[in-house]
């Protein structure tokens, strides 16, 4: 039929009485709406009477036109239920823009109806908790404390009604429970006549299900998933992998095999529920999805299990999960468990851990632990009752699981061990505890350390060490620097610069010893012994209280999130404690060791140190408590320091107890909404800044909008500079796990007129962009280097340093810029002593242990590094105390890949990465200019001397002059102008080697050539090459590594650190690798004679006597009293000068 100019007549044929005419007229309009709807839509109201009239024989054509005319006036809810009432003769299989856009509008309404938001309360503090801030110190309501808080001015409340931060969180999406009425005005509401008729539901669904058939066929199962996660309809969920499964059984026609696409859906699911899914009760639901199906497959994936696992908190499926794996008997088995030991080891907190390794199956005999003194210290305690232990048996009542059946399950598990089991159980404890982690770490730090101690001495040499702030920066970049190395040499060589620390300064300095052997477990304790507090003895000479302060706390971070002895030996020694200052350093180690315990005692403990009302120990008992309970969410803790943060005056404490809240809410997501609604409702902005840091730890790395959105509110609203900065630099802590997103968003914060909001944008780009080398953050950053404010430069160097860390120029050109930035900054005179401070410390960042370390706040599976996450939150409080700068070590992590056998020992052999040597290489060493160092202050001359050496110079010439008018021959004045020449030839070599050096830093000619001669290099060289076990290994180069290796190969895909290898000849004889951070000094196997046995011991000897007599220097140093008061090392020296004779004023010229 030819096409029609007008639809005049065609639309006339609407009003006749005879159906056919009627029929006719739809059927022509339907060929042809797209050129007449315009004509066509002022008669839709006769096309819905054909379509609601009972009698007419085409009902479905009529609505397929009505749908049609509304699509084409945009009234899509209109045109989708006319569609639904199309039934068959909607095509969904047409492809046209008016049929993808009907299911687009199906699909959404298909969510909208099908979603209801499920009553979990789990994650919800109890309603006690709203009690503590019915009232605020005034005696005014909740309520009217929101209305007068100090965002009034610009409150909610005050904002445009079409303002995003004006709508509440609860009405901002759609909420299905609330199905039509209140949902009215929002977008994805229901339209009032889907809810109501029922005959439109059951359409839609078939359309649904067509649709979903339609993927199937197609193997869009993905597409499903989506929809079902939308709809949180975890049938369908079930339904698509269980289908998936069965679909590729069929194409195989029943041979047996690995059926892997059912495993990458739930792999996908995995991946949903971690980016994506941001309410932590739909997460749990569709993790406990996976899990049961997980369970149901013949070969399941252990690994993703062990995941699940981690996030639901269930510790009695990963022991019966080890117990399965370790009964099974064989090789690769076992392997596996010994994997997933290491994964629940680097995922977990040690409450959790301590609960698996307590079902385990108990051998006969105690397990070998690291050390001799570590199993007889828990040998020791164990029989000790803890309040812990009633705390773990009333979470077993709660599950449903007998006592007395757990009893009788581990005493016939005890029985039917076999030898193998019983070791391969033994293993697993130890992995569990630790100490095989840490022990590989350590030795990968100790044996790869590339620290550049010339960048310390120039940072020591640029700096004056008389003032503390100075003294602390060079403290904290060593401990940076050398991170885990067990390398504390800068200190023994620079004990004269090591003297100078006094007060706090000296308690920085003894805690950098704990940064330096973090992780030293056989040693640690022997190390500090010089510095820990110890029984005065009548005449002996005291040890510095801040010395002994500052080894409690290094004590706790060499065992940080580590539970030992360590543990109860700083717990005694703080109880012991009067002085606050080893209280402080206490209260910090008890929280670094016991992090995530929940232990009850060293609660109370904490507590009754609190109660003496010190300003000085408070704010670290505060911050401690918060680490004892960290993410426990404990309602009675939060209580009790809410009421005691109103009760004092001090604000240390107040802010102590602030951050302690914020972590132990670590994690808890929508349960901590309300503390978070009531610290921020707070007239005391530390009390506000509290609040913000509960919202950053409870979504950390969630990416939640709703906590995005009220951060952005209360950075540009607040009155307390203080909330606005840590509010800005939240939005790291929360968008970590999308670097990429955060330079957009802080943009415009980065130019603000405030200077703490600008600091907040550079840190949180440092704080979310770690690692990364980002561009769009170091072009952000890089205008801030020269920002007005020194704390503003300060953030930036600190931050650069951050998003630099083991970047090399081919990886990111822009790192040799920035190194020479910092460099720069730390040798300027005229900078302000808070950049310097900000440049120290970020030189040490940047080569964190010793170039070995990136900064991670998710581990290498992709779970939340907890320790790092932490340690990150606390060193941000640098801000008001330097010694919690510290903390920072907690987010370094190891880059390397440790591969182990089934025994658990380190073979030699080497894995293949399919790149240049060049791409992921170290930086190379950083050569320091000479003629940078600040030249030391001349020597004040006094002007008699001045004249009689001008007098002696100008007689020296008289006889020049005399003895050349006399005696042509040459005389001893010729020979001192010969002398004069020989120095004046020899120094252009020396200026031209200085020029050589100089180009390589900061020539301006070699330095545009570089990047274009490394360019050509890294051209030039092979792809592929081989790499020795217990290497260093990017977290950008995983994906190039592979093992070729026909012996040794992993038993899951490499994800850094601890791999486990099943070896394919276990009976040939393997090579392993020294450990050479556990070495001592031992005699040779067999000396030939006495002598060479006397020369041995001797030389023996002498090493030992060097090594401790450089100890005990440094001990002797920083354990001297001071013989100064509280803020001694600011007062100005004045600089000393020497008289020089004539006689000797005439040698020195």
């Amino acid at each position: 039929m030819p096409g029609l100019t007008s639809a005049a007549g065609v639309v006339g044929l609407l009003s006749e009485p005879e159906p056919e005419l009627q029929v006719f007229a739809l059927k022509v309009l339907n060929e042809q709406i797209d050129s007449l709807w315009t004509e066509v839509a002022n008669s839709v109201g006769d096309i819905e009477a054909l379509y609601e009239d009972p009698s007419f024989p085409e009902r479905e054509l009529a609505a397929l036109v009505a749908a049609k005319v509304y699509y084409n006036l945009q009234e899509y809810n209109e045109s989708m239920i006319f569609a639904l009432g199309a039934g068959k003769l909607f095509d969904i299989d047409h492809e046209g823009e008016f049929e993808d856009t009907i299911i687009s509008k199906c699909v959404d309404t298909y969510i909208a109806l099908s979603g209801t938001v499920p009553a979990n309360n789990t994650n919800q503090p109890p309603s006690q908790l709203t009690t503590a801030f019915s009232s605020n110190a005034n005696g005014a309501s909740s309520i009217s404390a929101g209305l007068a808080s100090p965002t009034t001015p610009f409150s909610q409340s005050t904002l445009p009604s079409k303002s995003l931060l004006s709508r509440q969180d609860s009405t901002t999406t759609f909420d299905p429970s609330q199905q039509v009425a209140g949902n009215a005005n929002l977008p994805g509401a229901l339209p009032a006549s889907v809810a109501s008729q029922a005959s439109v539901q059951k359409q839609l669904y078939a359309i649904i299900d067509e649709l979903f058939e339609r993927c199937f066929q197609g193997g869009s199962y993905r597409q499903v998933i989506g929809i079902a996660v939308e709809a949180r309809r975890l049938d369908i969920l079930r339904r698509v992998i269980i289908r998936a499964s069965e679909d590729e059984k069929k194409q195989r026609k029943g041979e047996d095999g690995d059926f892997i696409r059912g495993q990458e859906l739930m792999e996908y699911v995995l991946e949903i529920c971690m980016n994506v899914v941001q309410e932590r009760g739909l997460r749990n639901e569709l993790l406990q999805l996976v899990l049961d199906l997980l369970n149901d497959i013949p070969s399941p994936d252990y690994f993703s299990i062990a995941k699940c696992i981690v996030y639901l908190n269930e510790h009695t499926m990963a022991s019966d999960m080890l117990v399965q794996l370790v009964n099974k008997g064989d090789a690769k088995s076992t392997a596996v468990a010994y994997q997933i030991a290491f994964d629940l080891y680097d995922n977990s907190t040690q409450d959790f851990l301590k609960k698996v390794r307590g079902d385990l199956p108990k051998a006969s005999e105690p397990a070998p632990a690291a050390t001799t003194d570590d199993q007889d210290r828990m040998q020791e305690e164990s029989p000790e009752p803890r309040e812990s232990d009633q705390l773990l048996k009333e979470l077993d009542d709660s599950a449903g699981v007998p006592a007395s059946s757990l009893e009788g399950n581990q005493d016939k598990k005890e029985a039917e061990l076999s030898p193998e089991a019983q070791n391969a159980f033994d293993s697993i404890r130890t992995i569990l505890s630790g100490t095989k982690t840490i022990e590989l770490d350590l030795e990968f730090l100790f044996r790869s350390n590339r620290a550049d101690m010339a960048v310390l001495n120039k940072i020591r040499d640029s700096v004056e060490a008389r003032n503390s702030i100075y003294h602390t920066a060079v403290t904290l970049a060593t401990a940076f620097m050398h991170a885990g190395t067990t390398n504390d040499s800068f200190f023994r060589q620079n004990l004269e610069w090591l003297g100078k620390a006094v007060n706090w300064s000296k308690f920085t300095a003894t805690a950098a010893l704990g940064v330096i052997h973090r992780g030293n477990l056989g040693q640690g304790q022997k190390l500090l012994e010089p510095y820990l507090p110890k029984d005065q003895i009548a005449g002996a000479n005291p040890s510095s209280a801040y010395s002994q302060g500052g080894s409690l706390y290094a004590l706790g971070l060499i065992y940080a999130n580590h539970e030992t002895f360590a543990l109860d030996l700083i717990r005694e020694h703080f109880k012991k404690a009067t002085e606050e200052v080893v209280q402080h350093g206490g209260a910090l180690g008890l929280g670094v060791a016991g992090m995530a315990t929940g232990d009850e005692s060293i609660y109370e403990d904490l507590k009754s140190v609190l109660w003496t009302d010190s300003a000085l120990n408070g704010e670290a008992v505060g911050i401690a408590m918060g680490l004892i309970m960290l993410g426990t969410g404990d309602i009675r803790a939060l209580e009790y320091m809410i009421q005691y943060a109103h009760d004092t005056q001090h604000e240390k404490i107040v802010r102590g107890l602030a951050l302690g809240m914020a972590l132990i809410m670590y994690g808890r997501q929508e349960g901590a909404d309300e503390l978070v609604n009531g610290l921020l409702d707070d007239p005391d902005p530390i009390l506000r800044y509290g609040g913000i840091q509960t919202l950053a730890l409870a979504y950390c790395g969630t990416g939640s909008n709703k906590a995005v959105r009220k951060l952005l509110h209360v950075a540009v609203s607040d009155v307390s500079d203080d909330v606005r900065r840590i509010a800005v630099m939240s939005l790291g802590f929360i968008l970590f796990r999308k670097p990429s997103s955060v330079p957009r968003m802080v943009e415009l914060l980065s130019e603000s007129y405030n200077p703490h909001v600008r600091y907040g944008a550079a840190m949180a780009l440092g704080i979310s962009c770690a690692g990364t080398g980002l561009d769009e953050a170091i072009d952000l950053l890089e205008p801030m280097i020269k920002d007005p404010t020194d704390f503003v430069r300060q953030g930036a160097l600190i931050s650069l340093s951050m998003i630099m860390i083991q970047q090399n120029e081919a990886m990111n050109p822009k790192v040799g810029t920035i190194r020479k930035t910092l460099m720069k900054a730390i040798s300027d005179r005229h900078e302000d002593a808070m950049t310097k401070f900000g440049s120290a410390i970020a030189l040490g960042i940047i080569d964190a242990g010793g170039r070995n370390c990136t900064i991670s706040l998710q581990t290498q599976t992709g779970n939340l590094n907890m320790s790092g996450i932490v340690g990150m939150v606390v060193f941000t409080q640098y801000w008001y105390w330097f010694p919690l700068t510290h903390f920072l070590s907690l987010s370094f992590t190891p880059t390397a890949i440790v591969g182990l056998d089934q025994d658990l020992e380190v073979p030699s052999f080497k894995f293949h990465s399919a790149t240049r040597p060049s791409l992921f290489d170290y930086p190379p060493e950083q050569e320091t200019k000479q003629e940078d160092a600040p030249k030391k202050v001349e020597t004040a001359v006094l002007s008699t001397t001045a004249q009689a050496k001008r007098r002696a110079q100008r007689k020296e010439k008289q006889q020049r002059r005399e003895s050349m008018d006399i005696d042509q021959t040459p005389t001893t004045p010729k020979t001192v102008n010969l002398d004069d020449k020989m120095e004046t030839d020899e120094s252009p070599p020396k200026a031209e080697e200085g020029q050589e050096s100089e180009k390589p830093d900061g020539g301006k000619k070699e330095g545009d050539a570089q990047p274009e001669t490394a360019k050509k290099r890294m051209e030039k060289e092979k792809v592929g090459y081989q790499l020795e076990n217990m290497s260093r290994v990017l977290p950008p180069q995983r994906k190039f590594i592979s093992f070729p290796d026909g012996r040794y190969q992993p038993v899951k895909k490499p994800t850094g650190g601890v791999i486990l290898l099943t070896d394919s000849t276990p009976s040939e004889p393997k090579s392993l690798m020294e450990l050479k951070a556990k070495k001592t000094v031992k005699p040779a196997a067999a000396p030939v004679t006495l002598q060479d046995r006397v020369s041995e011991a001797l030389g023996q000897q002498e090493a030992a006597d060097r090594d401790a007599q450089g100890a005990a220097e440094a001990a002797g140093v920083l354990t001297a009293v001071d013989e100064d008061g509280e803020g001694g090392e600011e007062a100005e020296v004045p600089q000393e000068f020497d008289y020089f004779t004539d006689e000797e004023g005439g040698n020195e010229g």
